[in-house]
């Protein structure tokens, strides 16, 4: 059984901690809804629309929601899927995609007017 000076201590460091925790919620920024912006920092070097069947990471890079670390993971998975399938082209269309981690429904209707997808095979590099 606690006594009571106990349950004093105990109850007067929860309203202590509780305070401390309350004022560093309340004068977090991170708090206050930021949204992606509607256009990526780096949209105005695109020229024109992006294959991502051809496009190197860097391009891919410049498209809104996707920074270097996913267009990284675009370009390895494209690869990926060459080296297992090979003469087919690992993105057809936009759901394609989808199979990269950290690419959902929401960011492919963002990439949607930024890429294209060729008919024709990507130009393959000699073997050595």
């Amino acid at each position: 059984m606690w006594t009571e000076k106990q349950r004093v201590a105990l109850g007067v460091i929860l309203l202590g901690v509780t305070v401390v925790l309350g004022v560093r919620y309340y004068f977090n920024q991170s708090r206050i809804a930021n949204p992606q912006p509607d256009v990526g920092a780096r949209a105005g070097e695109l020229y024109e629309r992006v294959d991502p069947n051809t496009a190197d990471w860097a391009a891919l890079a410049a498209l809104p929601q996707i920074g270097p670390a996913i267009a990284r993971r675009i370009v390895e998975e494209r690869e990926a899927f060459v080296a297992a399938s090979p003469g087919v082209r690992a993105y057809r269309e936009l759901n394609d995609l989808s199979r990269v981690k950290g690419i959902g429904p929401a960011t492919l209707a963002t990439l949607e007017p930024y890429l294209i997808f060729s008919s024709s095979l990507p130009a393959t590099r000699p073997l050595e």
